[in-house]
């Protein structure tokens, strides 16, 4: 997995928070034992290797989440292996589970317009206060191009999964970029329209 250091000495994350709260872990995890049954321990490993590097998923997490499944009916648990430690159960998906995932990869998306953003809330709210919206779009602006510049970085040095997902979130990221343009353009219309509300 690529890891650099930005400024601040965190670590950035190709991906979207958003991305990752949207994601579905009990029809991730489903999907996973689609491929092949396995044990807990290797589901892990390949949510994280794959969806959850900014959030990898806690072991609590992926074994409640099992337990959940199995209750469903959406996946069974084979016989038990017996190692140095405690049996480890091995998990298969189920017909039912196999026709969620089948359903859940065929439905699209629903689209967001995102008309509460918090980009937007911001600016509405330094108008509202006779605060500087202009200088907050300039500071936001900054942001998203010092963001662009990392996830710039992470596509040149990146495997092939790094710089698709560094490709949506810069696509996300310019589409803010054409948005705080445009409102910068507008926000003396802006102004007089939330003020005489």
């Amino acid at each position: 997995m690529l890891t650099m250091k930005m400024q601040d000495g965190s670590t950035p994350s190709v991906y979207s928070r958003r991305i990752v709260m949207r994601m579905t872990v009990p029809l991730t995890l489903l999907g996973l034992l689609e491929r092949e049954p396995r044990h807990g321990y290797d589901l892990k490993r390949d949510y994280d290797a794959f969806f959850g590097r900014d959030k990898p998923l806690s072991f609590g997490q992926v074994y409640s989440t099992l337990s959940r499944l199995a209750r469903d009916g959406k996946v069974v648990i084979s016989d038990p292996e017996a190692g140095a430690g405690p049996d480890r159960k091995r998990y298969v998906i189920t017909d039912r589970g196999a026709t969620e995932v089948g359903a859940w990869l065929t439905e699209p998306v629903a689209p967001e317009p995102h008309l509460q953003t918090v980009l937007f809330a911001k600016v509405t709210l330094a108008l509202l206060l006779d605060r500087p919206a202009e200088q907050y779009l300039d500071t936001q602006r900054a942001a998203h191009m010092q963001r662009m510049r990392e996830l710039t970085q992470v596509k040149r040095s990146g495997s092939l999964v790094d710089s698709l997902l560094a490709d949506h979130a810069l696509f996300h990221i310019e589409a803010d970029l054409r948005w705080i343009d445009l409102t910068a353009a507008r926000l003396d219309a802006l102004a007089r329209e939330v003020r005489n509300r």
